[in-house]
């Protein structure tokens, strides 16, 4: 299979950011997208907006940006999109909050959404698929050539666990403390296309596998490969997807400025001759598992030998490294952020100190964490609950 992968001449940027509706007495979800995005997409060619999309539920909208190229635009395109999402939901008695899982609707409460590629996804994966009422963030950054694609997609592989640790919001899965930070991360695994990638050493390779995978039936296209990193042919870009929901647009603004810093570090490296990191898959695998149950608190291998170190020293020293790369991006700002979770915590601390502090029990204890995840998203600060109304 020739797979054509349309090249980007730098390190453009994508965002993609799903939403979750809530209905504003209950604070449960809302099965409310079709009905918001008819409004916000009537003024728009065929109906529909170019930048607010279906998601698998009723009760998510997706934002996206077009191609930009800093974080700021990033930033403003999402900013725009969302300001009419909001304002749509509001119209409806509802409000809207991004994190990885709702603290406490049941997936099986959902509706999905009218598009026969998700009743077909249902009818093949079944359960599998029908519990998957989760929330992420997505990056794009533009690659040169699907050969740096593939060799910068395997260096990214290694800060799966910085990223999923600094994006974690989702330690509650329907109504019960799941004992860790990411239980996105685990549920999304459950598909056989998802997870961590699978080791390819050439854009050839990558063609070999999708005509394995489309010829005998597993995938229709190429995008039903759900790693946490993938080439995206089309785009002609890596795609980051191993991140929670984030709750604020900051946040994400700071996650997305480390993820171009470092593919652009990454391409850099490679013009020059330098070696870009590799780890082991089983290395792989238990820092994924670390950063989804311990989050920032997690410890991570880092040789053959098994020596750790703190994620959050794993991180700073990234951020570091990165920071010049930052500079020329002109995302030095937005990069900045990530201190700021790394020594406030990330939302699933902020959510547990919510329940923590309410000394409430049962059920009523989680109503908190939405209202912290509303007045988040609507503020654009971390630990901010909504203003009365």
């Amino acid at each position: 299979m020739d797979i054509d992968f349309k090249s980007s001449p730098g390190p453009s940027l994508g965002v993609e950011v799903e939403l979750e509706l809530v209905d504003r007495d209950t604070g449960a979800l809302a099965s409310a997208a079709s009905d918001i995005l008819g409004e916000i997409g009537a003024a728009h060619p065929g109906g529909e907006h170019p930048k607010a999309k279906h998601e698998l539920f009723e009760c998510t909208i997706e934002i996206i940006t077009g191609v930009c190229t800093s974080v700021g635009e990033a930033r403003a395109d999402l900013q725009a999109t969302l300001d009419e999402v909001v304002a749509a939901a509001d119209r409806r008695g509802l409000d809207v909050m991004c994190s990885g899982t709702h603290p406490f609707s049941r997936w099986e409460d959902q509706e999905v959404s009218p598009n026969p590629r998700y009743a077909k996804l249902i009818e093949e994966m079944q359960w599998m698929a029908r519990r998957l009422a989760i929330f992420g963030v997505h990056v794009h950054v533009g690659i040169r050539s699907p050969e740096k694609a593939v060799a910068i997609a395997n260096a990214l592989s290694c800060y799966i666990p910085h990223l999923l640790a600094l994006s974690a919001s989702s330690p509650f899965w329907e109504g019960r403390d799941t004992g860790l930070a990411s239980c996105r991360s685990k549920v999304f695994e459950g598909l056989p296309t998802a997870g961590l990638p699978s080791p390819i050493e050439s854009w050839e390779e990558f063609e070999q596998l999708m005509e394995t995978l489309v010829s005998s039936a597993a995938i229709s296209t190429v995008r039903e490969v759900w790693w946490d990193i993938r080439p995206h042919p089309d785009f002609g870009t890596v795609e980051l997807r191993m991140c929670d929901g984030i709750p604020t647009l900051g946040e994400i603004s700071g996650v997305a400025a480390l993820a171009q810093s470092l593919v652009a570090h990454f391409d850099t490296c490679i013009d020059e001759g330098r070696p870009l990191p590799r780890s082991h898959d089983w290395v792989l695998r238990q820092n994924k598992w670390r950063a989804g149950r311990h989050g920032l608190d997690a410890e991570l291998i880092v040789d053959d030998e098994g020596d750790l170190v703190p994620l959050r020293d794993a991180v700073r020293a990234l951020v570091a490294e990165v920071g010049p790369v930052a500079e020329r991006l002109g995302c030095v700002g937005e990069l900045g952020r990530i201190e700021g979770i790394v020594a406030g915590g990330a939302s699933y601390d902020r959510q547990r100190a919510v329940v923590a502090a309410g000394g409430v029990e049962g059920a009523a204890a989680l109503r908190p964490v939405v209202d912290l995840l509303v007045g988040e998203l609507a503020s654009d600060r971390p630990g901010v609950l909504p203003s009365p109304r």
